[in-house]
Parts: structure tokens; sequence; C-alpha cells
């Protein structure tokens, strides 16, 4: 019988590319999941290391099962590793977000060191490389090794379990046809086949090929939220009425489908599609997670309300598939093909798109795959990109004939581009409100593509703005506050929200994640998108207004509780629920209950002393503090970490331009113009210079981004001004000195500012 050994516990661990001959005292003790960039991948610069580190560890066969055949299995090795037994190569693979086996059979001793190289350093031909994420590197999932007979079920194709389940619902129905791999089958040799509902009771059995087919009556669906119920398929290899393998695999039976004018329909109903993208970091951990940190993301997300999750911009781990399918989320899963087209890559996306999908197939939760992200930096016309969506296009088709295709666009992107026709359905990256442009701007961007295509489903895969504990009375567009990512998210829920037709909308993020190259909002190293921060301690106002649209648990939330000191005589306080109603008391007495149909309720609330509110929603309450002071808390004031130039330390000249002013601004004089475009000029030529230092390195893959790409993502940042727009272009690799930034102040101040 198949036996799986853990093997997370006792691996050495060093920063070297030389494979080690025997264990090292020396090396660094160390248990999976493991990354070395849970801290400087998180700490801003840019910096974390990249290269190859070895895991080191050793084996004793006789601890071990008998067996025929024994498979190393690695769920996560970030982003190409090579494994070595007692010096020997054994494999190679490219791509750090999937599972992969080596058969250690042949090489293996009674006494063995298994050594794993990883190596997240940059590369020309494994993504991704250009993204606005940490590329953690590590063995940062579960190691095990899998002891099977001689004849088993499949272990070598593309980290496949070995079975496929496909129902089809017809009707009160469901047809349950299943395949099955085998590696070494014998004359003889039987499969047995056992359908079980979720209370594990048996529905039927079948004996016979590698291929069954079950009929089950009066079939219970999986209905998302509402019900998640979940069928198992065991398959059985025997011989003389012995099992000598076994898998199994739990499936769900429902129909899908997505209307250009209805949205996601599922089981025959709509079903909006609304909810949040996630990535898999936290602070102090990187990507080495636990199931409890699995299970606390599972928590918060299901809390907020989410019909949908876009697991970005990568293969996920298998426990939080798990927990998709358990919990009823509807799933968008992607490879990480993302901004930077390589045509050096192609081999790695298609061997990615297949690791996905074998992999995934048998989850219900999952129902498009989707092909790439923002992949059009560098344009979308160019014919290799085009040929390399539609080869993924059509393999994850032919691989899968009950899932759809799909991909997320970059909001710079025209939606006239042939591009964007290619996938079955296509979501779009928009920022309007955030990096350009103001929050009323999305829903009719949404309107103009339904009208043209009309056809084509089209939704949101990005959205969203930045806050950290920053605070203010008159929120702004760029100021990284609370209450003016709250204020981003109340409109844009009301906008994509009662677009009927969007098939799916996604926020960016459901939690802070990690950037090393990001320098920005005052905690370098981090995207603060989150509507919970990345240690998870924090829920951001923005997470209850979702959850006051999407939620069914009764609750009340007053905003803003960490903003206690307000200078203001009569202070604006929000209030969100799901209820129909809000009364706030004030010190005791109240102001009047009202209502409010889009679920936020807006009071005007006398501040004098310290006042204590209360919100009371049918049996929900809520309490916070708000203080009178006579000069603005400037704890509450975005401060740059590590900033070259502060706001203040600007000249600025009356009626002319400076650093301080906004990319909008700039752009609304002909002086202006002409800096912005000496600027894009010079921002290509450092980028270009970039690229050419690190192809010289390693070989490694530099920056490949199009002047007309800079230009959109200047327009799109026209609520930045330029001092916030020399670190942010740190993400992009380009990085600016005082005296740039002053040499710059002085030219601005030379134009005359737009009349106001």
């Amino acid at each position: 019988m198949r036996s799986v050994i853990n093997l997370n516990q006792n691996w050495q661990f060093a920063k070297t590319s030389e494979i080690p001959t025997q264990l090292n005292g020396e090396w660094e003790s160390v248990t999976l999941p493991h990354t070395w960039n849970a801290q400087d991948g998180q700490d801003g610069g840019g910096d974390y290391f990249r290269g190859t580190c070895c895991y080191a560890k050793a084996l004793i066969k006789a601890e071990l099962p008998e067996s025929g055949r024994y498979y190393l299995e690695i769920n996560g090795a970030n982003s190409s590793a090579d494994v070595y037994l007692n010096g020997k190569a054994m494999a190679h693979h490219d791509g750090g977000y999937s599972t992969w086996r080596v058969d250690l059979t042949e090489e293996l001793a009674e006494e063995n060191l298994l050594v794993i190289a990883v190596d997240n350093a940059p590369s020309q031909t494994v993504y991704p490389q250009v993204a606005d994420f940490t590329f953690y590197g590590g063995l940062y999932r579960t190691v095990n090794l899998i002891c099977v007979p001689e004849s088993h079920f499949d272990l070598d194709h593309f980290g496949g379990p070995g079975i496929m389940v496909t129902p089809t619902v017809e009707g009160t129905e469901a047809r349950v046809e299943t395949t099955v791999f085998l590696t070494n089958r014998k004359d003889g040799q039987t499969l047995r086949y056992t359908l079980r509902n979720a209370a594990g009771k048996v529905l039927g059995t079948y004996e016979g090929s590698t291929k069954s087919l079950f009929r089950i009556q009066n079939v219970h669906l999986w209905q998302g939220r509402k019900d998640p119920y979940l069928y198992s398929m065991q398959a059985e290899l025997l011989e003389d009425g012995e099992v000598l393998d076994s898998v199994s695999t739990r499936f769900g039976c429902r129909s899908f489908k997505v209307d250009p004018e209805r949205g996601f329909i599922l089981n025959g109903e709509e079903y909006p599609l609304r909810g949040v993208s996630r990535h898999q970091d936290r602070l102090g951990v990187g990507n080495a997670l636990l199931p409890e940190h699995h299970i606390e993301d599972m928590d918060l997300i299901c809390e907020v309300g989410a019909t949908t999750i876009r697991l970005a911009h990568y293969q996920h781990d298998q426990f939080f598939y798990d927990l998709c399918d358990e919990r009823g989320l509807v799933i968008w899963a992607e490879i990480p093909y993302i901004s930077n087209h390589m045509p050096t890559g192609r081999e790695n996306t298609i061997q990615q798109m297949k690791e996905l999908i074998v992999q995934n197939y048998n989850h219900p939760s999952i129902v498009v795959w989707g092909l790439s992200n923002e992949i059009s930096m560098n344009g979308a016309g160019d014919k290799d990109l085009l040929e390399n969506h539609r080869i993924l296009n059509d393999l994850a088709h032919e691989m899968d004939k009950t899932r759809l295709t799909t991909m997320a666009v970059l909001s710079m992107c025209s939606m006239d581009e042939p591009y964007v026709r290619i996938p079955d359905t296509v979501s779009y990256n928009h920022y309007f409100g955030w990096y350009g442009g103001d929050t009323t701007m999305n829903g009719p961007w949404f309107d103009k593509f339904h009208a043209k295509y009309p056809n084509q489903p089209i939704g949101c895969s990005e959205y969203g703005c930045e806050a950290l504990n920053w605070h203010t009375s008159d929120p702004k567009q760029g100021d990284y506050t609370e209450e003016y990512q709250a204020f981003y998210h109340e409109e844009l829920i009301k906008q994509l929200f009662t677009r009927k037709y969007l098939w799916a909308t996604h926020v960016w993020n459901m939690f802070d994640f990690g950037a090393d190259n990001r320098a920005e909002g005052g905690e370098n190293g981090q995207n603060h998108k989150g509507l919970v921060t990345f240690d998870r301690k924090y829920k951001k106002d923005a997470f209850y207004a979702y959850k006051a649209w999407l939620s069914d648990d009764p609750f009340v939330h007053i905003c803003g509780k960490r903003y206690v000191d307000r200078v203001e005589d009569v202070t604006k306080i929000t209030v969100y629920s799901n209820q129909p109603s809000v009364e706030l008391f004030v010190n005791g007495e109240s102001l009047g209950a009202k209502e409010a149909e889009d679920h936020f309720f807006y009071f005007d609330v006398p501040n004098a002393g310290e006042t204590v509110l209360k919100a009371v929603a049918g049996e929900c309450t809520d309490e916070s503090i708000i203080r009178k002071v006579d000069v603005f808390n400037e704890e509450y004031r975005l401060k740059e970490q590590g900033a070259i130039l502060n706001w203040f330390d600007i000249t600025e000249k009356e009626g002319y331009l400076s650093l301080n002013s906004k990319f909008s601004e700039i752009m609304a004089t002909a002086g202006g113009k002409l800096w912005a475009m000496q600027l894009l000029l010079g921002l290509k030529k450092k980028m270009d210079a970039e690229k050419k230092s690190e192809e010289k390195k390693d070989g490694g893959m530099g920056i490949n981004i199009s002047l007309k790409s800079i230009r959109g993502m200047m327009d799109m940042m026209g609520g930045f001004t330029v001092l916030r727009m020399s670190s942010m272009v740190g993400m992009v690799g380009v990085s600016f000195t005082k005296e740039d930034l002053l040499k710059m102040n002085a030219q601005l101040n030379r134009i005359k500012a737009p009349k106001k």
C-alpha cells in the first residue's frame, strides 16, 4: 500500500550553490516550510537575496517502509530547483508554485544524502520575472516521500493525483466519469471504484477499466457559499484481491456559465461573483505558510462575505484549494505569466499551465483558468505574445472541456486589441481614483466596454487603493489614509456591485503583501492595498464596507477608530452595517436613527472634549472615542520611510510647478508636457541601461517596458505628485538620487502652474 512520509523536519540550510557531499554541522537547521526571504523580502530596497541556496537531509532506507518505488514530492520550490541524491543529479524543475516529483528508487542506498538546490535568481526562461510582489526563494511548502509498489497510480504526469473526476449535472441527476492513470500495470490486476457522499456513505462501487461511470440520482449540488456539498471518489488497484495502491479525491456536482448580461450563473441561478484577490504571504513569514495561516485567511475572506477569490498570480497550495471547495468560494486560478512577455519563456508558460490544470482539475471551486496578468506592459500587439496566448487558450480547452479561460488586462490596454478577444472571459485591472482619474470613471468605463462588445463577458480583476495608519478629515487621492481607502471602496462598491453584467469583481487585495521594490506609504517593502494588514491583526475600515454589502451576519461598525484626535468642531462619522437602520449615540445622547440602502451611514457629530460614540443597529452595537484637539496630530500624517526628500524639503515658487505638483497639473501646461516627455525619455534610458546590466549578470532577465507603457502609467498616476512617483518607479527598477530630484524640482520651478 501507498505510504506518504512527511520530510519537513531536520533539514540543513545554507546560502551556497555548492552541492555538499555530507551534512555540515555549520549549516543552519531548519524546518519546512522555509523561505530565506521572510525578512529581506519585505523591508524595501529591492535588494532581497536572489540566488541559489541548498537544503540537505539524511535519509536512512531502513527507516522507510518497504516499497517498490520511492518518489520525492516537492509541493513548492521557488523558482527553480535541482534534486541530488548521494551527489548524483536526479531532476530539474522550473516554476516555483506547483507540485513535482522525482523517482529516487534506483539511487537510494542504505544511507543517503538528499540535497535540493533552490534558485530564485533572475532568469530569461522562467516566470515570473517582473511583477509587483516578492519572489520569495525556498522550499516553502511541504516535502514528502511517497512510497508505492511497482504498479501504482501515476506519480510522474505533471505532479497530478492520478485520478480525474468529471461530473456533469443532467436535471436532478449527475453523470460522474472517472479516469485514472497507472504506471506498470500488470495482467490480472483490477481496478475498483467507490463513490461516497459527504457523510462517507457508499453510494456505489464499480470494478473495471481505467474509466468508470456512475450516475447519482437526486444529486446534491455544490452550491457555492450556500451549500458547498462534496462527494468523494476512491480508486483502488488490486491484485489477487489485495489492494496495492489507492487514491481518492473529493469533487462537487455543479453547472455554471458566464452570461454577458446576467453575469455568473451557478446551477441555473444568478450568483454574483463579488470578492477579493489573495497573495500567499504574510509579515515575518513570507510564503512559508502553515495550515493555520491558510485557515485564518479563509476565515477572514468568509467573514467579509466574498463569494469568489482570484488566487493571484500563480498556483496556490493544495490545502487552500481544498478550503475553497469546503467553504464554497468560486475560484479564478492562474499561472504567473505576468507583466513582461519573454519570447524565451513560452515553454515555461505551457508547462505551468499543464501543471495547474492537471493538479487542480478535481476542485469544484475552480471555474476559470487564467492565462496571464497585465502581460501587455510592452504592448499588446506583439506577435509572439499573441501566439503564446492562443496556444495557452487552446491548451486549456483541450485539457479541460468543462471550464472557461480568462485573463487580467492592464488598464492602459485598449479594449479593441485582438489580444483581449482571445479568452472566453476577460477582466481589467483598473485603478481610477487611485493611480489616475477619479472614482467616477470606473463604472462608465465598463459600460463603454459592454456597449461596444455586448457578447464578451467583462469583469474587474483588480481595483483598490493603499491605506496605512494615516488619517484625515479631508481625504484626498494619493494620501494613503484609511479614510480615503474607505471612501474609494464605498464609491467602487456602488458602481461595480450594481452592474449585474460584470461577471466577476475582485478587490486588490484582501491582505497587504510583500513587494520589496516598493517605497511608498511610509512603510517600504509592502503593497498596502489590503483590506486587512499584512500581519492579519487589523481589519481596515474598507473591510467592513464589503461586509455590509456581502455578509448576512448582522453587524455594525464605526469607522475611524484609529483616528481619535480631531481638530474640527463638527466631525463626520461613518458607520457601516448590513442592518436597515443605525442609531448613533454621543455620550449617551441619541443623534437619531438613519436608514441607508447603500449600507453606509453618515453622521455629523459635535466634537468637544472626549466623546464616546455608540452605534446601535438592531441587536448589534459598536463603540469608539474621538477627542477635540487644537492642533492636528502629526502622528496621523504620512511620513516617508528613508525618503531622499520629504515634501517640506522642496523649494516651491508661487504660481510655478514643483515636485509637489500632481502629474495632472503638469500635463495641463505646454511646458509641463515637454518636461514630462523629457522625463519619460530619461526613464526609458535608465530602464534600458538596467536591462543591459541585468542581462550581463548570469543571463538575468532585465526589464522590458515600452515608452508607450511608461507614458500610460504616468497618465494613470495623474493624482500623484512627482515626488510620490519618483519613489514608486522603484517597482520597475529605476531609482533617483537626491541630486536628480533637486535638479528636476529646479526645472519645474521655471514652468508656470496652470490657472485654477
